[in-house]
């Protein structure tokens, strides 16, 4: 974490937190209804910004209605290393992020979006769930870092490509700009790809895309969907190239105020949004490329000459290069997880 950061969230703390809640935080054994804030980058329409509704409203049953989580969707609250920033410092509760944004906040945490890095998606949610080793480790350097905890991961989807071309093999991606999420992992992975990276915040993805800015960008089918990315965007390559969690990160003060019974309804609340949104996140993969094939997306895949191994070997190559180093014990203990 950045200096900057650690100062001002020592200062909201000493100013008394005035800007995290739109009602005060009565720490612990309050009896009045707190409201607590959630921010985030997606639409309302997405699984990933429907579960942060899903969340709010268990979370307001379990608790009786004590605790009330508003939910801002769309960057409303700010982009994605703003809104990573704002739980540190307090200014929200909660937010949803890549664990690469999070990476921001203690570089580890990014290691869990390296690509081509788990062996399935059950794999993955292993590896990411609260109380697995290499989360409950990495979750003690975010809180230590930043005043920040992984409260819980969900299965976001795999990663393709989109262009506005067919794209078969690294080589067809050369000079080609593709959008990248503004954090060095995904740039290492678009540069492995075989493309140039040019990072751009989501919010700005749409515009960017359709004014040539750049010429694709990788996401899960859900998020190409619910985007309407197919608009503006002529194929999609299925490289599968990252399988990812997003992660739901609440401010760490917060968490020690709340009552033990607000902690177990919590928890117990993440628990059953976690499973929910995984489950409908897998079972929308199974329609999510029919719906872009519907709205006149070309898919390219290995039956149609998508050259998987080369993507595979380049990306990985590249990846290796810069992480490797890094991350190389933390990959082990990733690989460990059975």
């Amino acid at each position: 974490m950045t200096k900057s950061v650690a100062l001002s969230r020592r200062g909201l703390l000493v100013a008394g937190g005035a800007a995290l809640l739109a009602t005060p935080f009565l720490g612990k054994g309050a009896l009045a209804a707190t409201t607590l804030r959630y921010g985030h980058m997606h639409t309302p329409a997405s699984i990933a910004g429907a579960q942060a509704e899903w969340f709010a409203a268990a979370v307001k049953e379990k608790t009786g209605g004590e605790i009330d989580i508003q939910i801002f969707p769309n960057s409303q609250l700010g982009k994605l290393q703003e809104l990573a920033e704002a739980v540190s410092t307090g200014t929200i509760a909660f937010s949803h992020n890549t664990a690469g944004a999070i990476g921001s906040l203690h570089a580890p945490f990014a290691a869990f979006d390296t690509p081509y890095l788990y062996r399935d998606v059950d794999h993955l949610m292993k590896v990411v769930d609260a109380k697995s080793p290499v989360m409950e480790e990495l979750n003690k350097g975010l809180v230590d870092a930043s005043g920040t905890r992984a409260l819980y991961a969900f299965y976001f989807g795999t990663r393709n490509l989109t262009a506005d071309r067919e794209v078969k093999k690294p080589a067809d991606l050369a000079g080609v700009k593709i959008r990248s999420i503004p954090f060095p992992i995904y740039m290492a992975t678009v540069e492995g790809l075989g493309a140039v990276s040019v990072p751009v915040d989501w919010s700005e993805v749409p515009t960017a895309l359709a004014t040539g800015v750049v010429n694709g960008q990788e996401n899960p089918m859900n998020v190409l969907v619910s985007a309407k990315l197919y608009e503006v965007q002529s194929h999609v390559m299925l490289t599968g190239h990252i399988t990812a969690a997003q992660v739901v990160m609440m401010n760490h003060d917060v968490w020690q105020g709340f009552s033990d019974a607000h902690k177990e309804a919590v928890a117990a609340a993440a628990s059953e949004t976690r499973d929910k949104a995984s489950a409908q996140m897998l079972a929308a993969e199974k329609t999510d490329l029919e719906a872009l094939r519907g709205h006149g997306m070309k898919v390219v895949d290995a039956g149609t000459g998508l050259d998987l191994e080369a993507f595979k070997a380049s990306v990985k190559a590249r990846v290796s290069k810069e992480f490797d180093s890094k991350w190389g014990d933390l990959y082990a203990k990733i690989a460990a997880i059975a």
